[in-house]
């Protein structure tokens, strides 16, 4: 196609440049010519030049593939925000309305496996998004996995008899390999079906097809995550709620009467907040689960125990996973307690841009250098490994890279433990 149209401005640039040659011949000879009329058709042949120049550079079949692959990557660039929400009726629509108009073509569709998803242009008072698929081609396509070309109105199989849209082609949308839905370019005729309008389509129709699968490989992506956050939650709740009743149980010989009131407290605490821990809460919410988690252990350890936080007003409206501190806090009592002696546990916050920093620090025991290398181990220590390493993992999963579990300790000193948020959501 590229070949003959260049071709053809060929043939017509040459017979002008004859006939020029021809004009000013004639002009020069013939008798009583002003003297300036030979430049007439020696100006026009300068022009024809420039024309000539500017056709072949126009037809040059690189120059018509930058400007196409030019314009596809803008319709990606812009159908990508819709994309990214997957395939549906408005993202569809929208998609529609953009490639129509950076394309030559008088109608776009988007249809999935069974329905139009979108429709933008030309014929769209009978060509609307929700219809099932009409034309047979389609299916083909869908069935096949190929782009089809319809060069006749019935293909198209529109049952109105004043619709515009004579030709189309239809090429696959893709997820996988595996058809999805088609992209469909319409023409009013089928002589506007010509090579580039068929490159255009396929090309378009890979990219969109590109931004499909990496929308569905980040959706598999956000569930598995979702997934194992769910998993790791679940991994914390019995590990409390067996640490709970063991610390109950040690009072009903002893306290029979307390043990009945923290067994209803407890009752009452589960209810309200493990089951309900799935998404984030505020540092506040967090905070009143730590305080009555440490009810708990005050009844356990009487005066021995100490709860302290220098948390702001402003600091506790950061969002936070539940039962992020609570292990932490359950940690330090569980092995940093002195045998004789009170331990004091202070809760503090850092909140500086979109980061923010959590610490849980005693005056314990403390750890040395090899125990605190290893203290984010899987099963590390008594007890150890499940609660850092849990709290450690749930702090990626949900802020991503920079976030996480750091330790700083010192043997009878103390050891303060700091959850990092690199990428802290906002407020509530």
């Amino acid at each position: 196609m590229s070949g003959s149209r260049t071709t053809a401005i060929d043939i017509l640039l040459a017979g002008a440049v004859v006939l020029l040659v021809v004009a000013t011949v004639l002009l020069y000879a013939l008798p009583g010519v002003p003297g300036w009329a030979p430049l007439v058709p020696l100006i026009a042949l300068a022009g024809v030049g420039a024309l000539a120049v500017t056709l072949r550079w126009i037809s040059r079949p690189d120059h018509r593939q930058a400007l196409q692959s030019h314009r596809i990557l803008e319709i990606a660039d812009e159908s990508l925000a819709h994309l990214s929400c997957g395939l549906a009726q408005e993202t569809a629509q929208a998609v529609c309305g953009i490639v129509l108009a950076r394309s030559s073509a008088a109608a776009v569709a988007i249809t999935d496996t069974t329905v139009v998803l979108g429709f933008a242009g030309l014929g769209d008072d009978h060509h609307q998004s929700g219809q099932p698929i009409l034309t047979e081609a389609t299916r083909r396509v869908l069935a096949e996995n190929e782009t089809r070309v319809l060069r006749h109105r019935q293909e198209i199989n529109c049952p109105n008899r004043r619709c515009p849209l004579a030709a189309a082609i239809v090429v696959p949308l893709q997820v996988r390999g595996e058809p999805i839905g088609t992209l469909k370019f319409y023409y009013t005729s089928p002589h506007a079906l010509t090579e580039t309008e068929l490159a255009m389509a396929d090309g378009l129709a890979q990219l969109l097809s590109t931004q499909l699968e990496i929308s569905e490989l980040e959706r598999q992506t956000e569930l598995a995550c979702r997934m194992e956050l769910k998993a790791l939650q679940a991994q914390i709740n019995p590990h409390f709620l067996f640490n709970t009743l063991n610390t109950i149980a040690s009072l009903v010989r002893t306290d029979p009467v307390r043990a009945r009131i923290l067994l209803r407290e407890f009752a009452a605490f589960y209810r309200d907040t493990l089951e309900s821990s799935d998404d984030l809460i505020t540092l506040e919410h967090e905070l009143l689960y730590v305080r009555a988690y440490f009810r708990f252990e005050e009844a356990r350890f009487a005066e021995r125990v100490r709860l302290t936080d220098d948390v702001t007003s402003g600091q506790r409206r950061l969002l936070v996973p539940a039962f992020i501190l609570q292990p932490i806090v359950e940690n330090a009592i569980q092995h940093a307690m002195r045998p004789e002696g009170t331990l004091t546990v202070r809760l503090s916050a850092e909140v500086d841009g979109r980061r923010a920093i959590l610490h849980v620090t005693d005056d314990g025991v403390g750890m040395d250098e090899e125990t605190i290398e290893h203290v984010l181990d899987p099963g590390f220590g008594s007890g150890l490994g499940i609660a850092l390493k849990n709290v450690d993992d749930r702090l990626r999963g949900h802020f991503g890279p920079g976030s996480g579990v750091q330790v700083e300790s010192h043997r009878d000193v103390g050891t303060t433990v700091s959850l990092v948020i690199a990428r802290r959501p906002q407020a509530a």
